[in-house]
C-alpha cells in the first residue's frame, strides 16, 4: 500500500495487483475506519455531573495543581483557633476592622503579585509606600497644594519610581534583586529628604486619602447592594463569557455549572454584607480594594498583555521566541507594583493619620511579599492572582488580631508569621515537583 500523507484517512486508495487480497480483482477492498476526533476532557468531566467534578478535583490534587485551596484551609483553621480561644475574634466589630486594617498592605501585595508573576522580587516597595505617602502629605499639608493634585503626584511618583528601576532590570541588564534592594536604600532616603527636618506630618482628617479610608456606609442596602453587584457582574461575565466560547466552537461552562458557582459567590457575598452591617456597615476602603483586585484580575485574566505576563514568568526563552516584547512587560509590571506601592502607602498613612519617618519600615516589606506568596501566587513565575493578595492580607491580618486579642507579644507574631510564610513556599515548592512528575510542569 502506498504511504498516506495527513489528511489522506477518507481518501481511496488503490493498491496494485499482487497486494490484491484473495478472491481476485472483484473481492471487497479493506477501507481505512474513520478517524475518531478527539474529545475534549472538560466535556467528559461535566457529562459525568458530580462524580466528574470530583475525579477532576482528585486528579487536580494529585498532580499538584492546588490553587487558593490551602490558603483557604489555613485561613478557615487560623479563624476557628482564634474564634475558639475568644470569641470576641469573630465578632463583627473585629472582622470590620480588620477588613479596613489589610487594605494598605494588600494595595501593596497586588502590585508584588504582577511582580512574583514574572519570578521576580521587588524589595522596594516598603520604602516607595512611604515616599509616596510623604509626597502627598508634604505637597498638601505643608505646601498648601490641591489635595487632589498632590494626590496625582504621589502616584504618579510611584509609577515613575517603577518605570526607573524596571529600565535598570530590562534594559540595563542588572538583576531585579539587587535593583529594588538598592531601591529600597535610596528612596527611603529620598522619603527623609522629603519629610525634612520635622520628620513627620500629620493628616488633616479631612483630606481625601483621609476620607477614602476613613468612610463607611451605614445603610445596609450599600453592603447588600454591594454584594449584589457583584454577583451579578460575575454571572454577566460567565454568561457572556459561555455565549462567546459556543459560537467560535470551543468548549463552555453549562448553565449549572455556572449556577453553583454564582450560589457559591452569593453566599460568600452576602454573609460578608451580613457582617459588615452588624457593626458599621460598609467601608469604603474595601470596595476600593475589591474593585482593584477585580479590575487588575480582569487585565491578568482577560486581556493579552496579562496573557504575555504569565507566558513571561512560565518560560522566557519561549515568551521571546514567540514574538513578546520582554523589556516591556518587564518595565510595565515593575511601574504597577511601585504604583500600587503608593497606593498603599497612602491608604497606611490615612491609618495612622501621618506621614513620618517610619512609613514604609518595620515589617511592611515582608508583609506585602508575604500576603502575595501566601495567597498562592509562585514564587516561581507563571502561577499566580490579584486574589492572593486579599486571602493572604486576610491570613497575616487574622494571625495578628488573633494574637493582639489574647496579648500575644510581637515576637510571637513574628515568628507564626514566618512559618506560615515558610509552609506556603514549601506548599508551592511541592505542588511544582508533583506538577513535573506528572508531566505538568
Amino acid at each position: 500500500m502506498t504511504e498516506q500523507t495527513p489528511g489522506d484517512e477518507h481518501r481511496h486508495v488503490p493498491l496494485p495487483e499482487d497486494s490484491m487480497p484473495t478472491g481476485g480483482v472483484n473481492a471487497p477492498v479493506p477501507v481505512a475506519r474513520e478517524a475518531t476526533p478527539a474529545v475534549d476532557p472538560r466535556l467528559l468531566v461535566r457529562q459525568e455531573g458530580v462524580k466528574g467534578y470530583l475525579g477532576e478535583f482528585r486528579r487536580r490534587v494529585t498532580s499538584g495543581e492546588l490553587g487558593s485551596l490551602p490558603v483557604v484551609l489555613a485561613l478557615i483553621v487560623i479563624w476557628a483557633v482564634f474564634g475558639s480561644l475568644n470569641s470576641s475574634f469573630l465578632s463583627a466589630q473585629n472582622l470590620s476592622n480588620l477588613s479596613q486594617q489589610i487594605v494598605g498592605t494588600g494595595m501593596i501585595a497586588i502590585g508584588v503579585v504582577f511582580v512574583l508573576l514574572l519570578g521576580e522580587i521587588d524589595l522596594s516597595v516598603g520604602s516607595v509606600s512611604g515616599l509616596c505617602a510623604a509626597i502627598f502629605a508634604v505637597m498638601n499639608v505643608t505646601h498648601g497644594v490641591n489635595q487632589w493634585v498632590a494626590l496625582l503626584s504621589a502616584l504618579v511618583g510611584g509609577a515613575v519610581v517603577g518605570l526607573v528601576q524596571g529600565l535598570f532590570f530590562a534594559k540595563v541588564g542588572v538583576p531585579a534583586f539587587v535593583v529594588t534592594l538598592a531601591g529600597n536604600l535610596g528612596w527611603n532616603g529620598v522619603m527623609l529628604q522629603v519629610l525634612g527636618a520635622s520628620g513627620t506630618v500629620n493628616l488633616s482628617g479631612k483630606d481625601i486619602v483621609s476620607r477614602l479610608y476613613s468612610t463607611i456606609y451605614g445603610e445596609q442596602a450599600a453592603a447588600y447592594g454591594a454584594a449584589a453587584i457583584g454577583v451579578l457582574l460575575f454571572v454577566g461575565a460567565s454568561v457572556l463569557d459561555a455565549r462567546r466560547r459556543q459560537a467560535a466552537g470551543v468548549p463552555s461552562r453549562p448553565v449549572l455549572d455556572i449556577a453553583l458557582r454564582t450560589a457559591g459567590l452569593a453566599i460568600i457575598a452576602f454573609l460578608a454584607a451580613y457582617t459588615l452591617n452588624q457593626y458599621k456597615g460598609l467601608p469604603l476602603a474595601l470596595l476600593i480594594f475589591l474593585i482593584f483586585i477585580v479590575v487588575l484580575d480582569f487585565v491578568l485574566r482577560r486581556t493579552a498583555y496579562g496573557r504575555q505576563v504569565f507566558a513571561l514568568g512560565g518560560n522566557i526563552e519561549g515568551a521571546r521566541r514567540a514574538g513578546i516584547n520582554v523589556a516591556w512587560i518587564r518595565i510595565s509590571v515593575f511601574t504597577i507594583c511601585s504604583t500600587m506601592a503608593a497606593v498603599g502607602g497612602l491608604f497606611l498613612a490615612a491609618q495612622i493619620q501621618s506621614a513620618s519617618q517610619t512609613s514604609g519600615g518595620g515589617n511592611l516589606l515582608m508583609n506585602a511579599i508575604a500576603a502575595g506568596v501566601i495567597g498562592g501566587t509562585s514564587l516561581f513565575g507563571g502561577r499566580g492572582s490579584t486574589w492572593s493578595a486579599l486571602l493572604g492580607a486576610l491570613v497575616i491580618g487574622s494571625i495578628q488580631s488573633g494574637m493582639n486579642i489574647q496579648g500575644l507579644s510581637n515576637a510571637i507574631q513574628f515568628m507564626i508569621t514566618g512559618a506560615v510564610l515558610l509552609a506556603a513556599v514549601v506548599v508551592d515548592s511541592l505542588a511544582r515537583r508533583t506538577q513535573r512528575a506528572a508531566g505538568r510542569a
